[in-house]
């Protein structure tokens, strides 16, 4: 059953190179291998992505995935100072200040790669 299997979320990029670029010197990811025209990047927890070519990269209007951090201001910091731009959104509920957005149960911010991919960190937050 897929219910026990684990899922692995796919990061659609038009030019590899330069999204290798990006999520390994602006990310800081680190290439675990090279595998079926992409590279697969472990993350924390065992957890890992594929990225691969693709025409399609880009073209979603939604978030592609998240990260689960811990401390989102201090996440928000570090991707700013190495150039990364935050989106700011204009949301009902929801607070924006600095690129964070705080409510309904998180904090979250939103940076677009790239390739035009929307990626996400995320804290959750006490209600």
């Amino acid at each position: 059953m897929l219910k026990n299997s684990p899922i692995i979320p796919y990061i659609p990029v038009a030019d590899l190179a330069r999204a290798r670029k990006f999520y390994e010197e602006k990310i800081g990811l680190t290439p675990k291998e090279v595998y079926a025209g992409g590279v697969i990047y472990e993350c924390g927890g065992g957890s890992w992505v594929f990225m691969y070519p693709s025409a399609g990269a880009g073209t979603s209007k939604a978030s592609t995935a998240f990260w689960d951090v811990d401390d989102v201001e201090k996440e928000v910091a570090e991707l700013k100072a190495r150039g990364i731009v935050f989106e700011e959104y204009d949301l009902p509920g929801i607070t924006m200040v600095d690129g964070i957005a705080t409510g309904g149960g998180a904090k979250t911010a939103w940076f677009t790669d790239s390739e035009g991919n929307i990626m996400a960190i995320s804290q959750r937050i006490a209600p």
